[in-house]
């Protein structure tokens, strides 16, 4: 299928008014046809990680509604769903069947007992210095089969030890069976775009960082989109890693994320300048998912490895620190900067991180939707949510900063202020002018401002951004000479 061309949310089930049922009504009572997409974070039965720790993609998780509330969304919006191709919950049928039954489990292949990789599986702590880790160490033990014997399996992700996430075994026919069974499941309730989250630590390889290992990467992507594209599905995959490796994986045919243009916005904001924004506006793939604001942060490391300047990223980064965000930190030191400066994300509401301006955040959002791609906004990012200090507190997570939970009340209080509608106004101009269809050109500039312009068959629609003011301009003209310029 082929992806519209206009800005999609980002939502957690819950996360406006309370389930799949309150969205739909939260939706058509305060931004009635707004969106072309609505990307629905993990609505499954999870274990932990608020629902990127998934028992089955067959179910949805009662809490949050019934297939049947997918349906219904989906006959306005185009839906994506996750799914975490890397792992799966450490409680669902399929590990607790191997915990039960070791080895003799019909689903042990499916998993990743280090054996598979190391003699007698003794891990080489060579081989591990040279992982991109995302944990202390890659795997966690357990106790498996009715002597209790202590397993280790491959665990890239968890904040517990053992780790709820367990890798699976992509090269298991199992792997296979199982995806096959989830992408059946999606595609019967008209689910139309598939993110493959975490798919870059799919493929592990002794001596490498066993993250988007290639060219064997490539054997899967080529394999599941087969699959995809047999059900009516187009995948998305989710790969945080640096430019040239986005580059090679939007060569090879696949839509992309933008994880470069959050903190190129960002940076440019701050430090009132577009020095690096302008030049990554005119060599970037057109084919791509645009994104400010997310469930995770704003990507640092190692997506924008050698595209920042070390004296203005320290520079953004300790703004956001005084604006009350938090950071994750890349564990590995062989993956770090030669300086020691270690940032994978920058986490806070984007709002906050630019100190609560409107007309720096309006200027971001323009910038986000001038810019070639599928744009897609975040529920708190909708909503110019702030920092939830509060729930960081509570919780000892850094990235509820920009989790908070809305009411119907909340949701309408938000939708009346101006900022919010602000953003409204730009996000259906964006949906509905035709020049977005046409072409995209960088025009010529002063230094300390931005002019990016579309046009398609005598529709021209040009931003101008000026970073000293703030100030952000829209000119739109047709065929028939009519100009209409107005400030956002």
């Amino acid at each position: 299928m082929t992806i519209q061309n206009k800005v999609q949310l980002i939502t957690y089930p819950d996360s406006l008014a309370g389930s799949l049922r309150g969205l739909d009504q939260a939706l058509s009572r305060f931004f009635p046809d707004m969106f072309g997409g609505i990307h629905i974070l993990p609505p499954f039965p999870s274990s932990g990680d608020r629902g990127f720790a998934p028992l089955t993609y067959l179910e949805i998780h009662p809490a949050f509604g019934s297939w049947d509330d997918i349906g219904r969304l989906g006959e306005r919006y185009d839906i994506v769903l996750d799914l975490m191709v890397n792992h799966i919950s450490s409680r669902s049928t399929y590990f607790a069947d191997f915990l039960a039954k070791g080895r003799d489990s019909k689903w042990a292949d499916l998993f990743i007992t280090l054996d598979k990789y190391w003699p007698g599986g003794e891990p080489a702590q060579a081989d591990i210095d040279r992982m991109f880790l995302r944990r202390a160490r890659p795997y966690s033990t357990f106790k498996a089969g009715a002597t209790a014997t202590e397993e280790r399996v491959w665990t890239t992700f968890g904040k517990t030890d053992p780790s709820e996430q367990i890798d699976l075994d992509w090269r298991s026919p199992l792997f296979r069976e199982l995806i096959t069974t989830f992408l059946d499941e999606f595609a019967c309730h008209g689910v139309k775009i598939v993110r493959l989250d975490a798919v870059g630590y799919l493929v592990k390889k002794l001596g490498t960082s066993c993250f988007f290992v290639e060219p064997e990467i490539y054997q899967f992507m080529e394999w599941m989109c087969a699959l995809a594209q047999s059900k009516g599905i187009t995948l998305l995959p989710e790969v945080h890693a640096q430019p040239e490796i986005q580059s090679r994986l939007s060569r090879h045919g696949f839509w992309t994320y933008d994880f470069i243009l959050p903190y190129t916005i960002l940076e440019a904001l701050i430090i009132r300048s577009p020095v690096r924004l302008r030049p990554y506006l005119l060599s970037r793939s057109p084919r791509q998912v645009t994104m400010l604001d997310c469930h995770d942060g704003v990507p640092v490391k190692p997506d924008l490895d050698g595209l920042y300047a070390p004296e203005d990223v320290r520079r953004v980064v300790q703004t956001c620190l005084d604006r009350g965000g938090n950071l994750s930190l890349v564990v590995s030191a062989q993956h770090q900067d030669p300086d020691g400066f270690d940032v994978h994300q920058i986490r806070g509401t984007y709002y906050s991180l630019l100190g609560c301006d409107d007309d720096a955040y309006i200027a971001a959002r323009a910038i986000q939707f001038f810019a070639p791609g599928v744009p897609q906004v975040y529920y708190v990012g909708l909503l110019a949510g702030t920092n939830d200090t509060e729930a960081v507190a509570r919780t000892g997570e850094g990235r509820e900063i920009n989790r908070h939970n809305f009411t119907m009340e909340e949701i309408g209080a938000a939708a009346d202020r101006d900022v919010v509608r602000r953003l409204e106004r730009l996000i259906r101009l964006r949906n509905t002018h035709p020049a977005f269809d046409g072409e995209f050109r960088v025009l010529d500039s002063a230094d300390s401002r931005l002019r990016l312009a579309w046009s398609s068959d005598g529709q021209e629609c040009e931003l101008d951004v000026d970073f000293a003011s703030m100030e952000c301009r829209v000119t739109t003209s047709d065929p028939q000479g009519q100009v209409l310029s107005v400030r956002l």
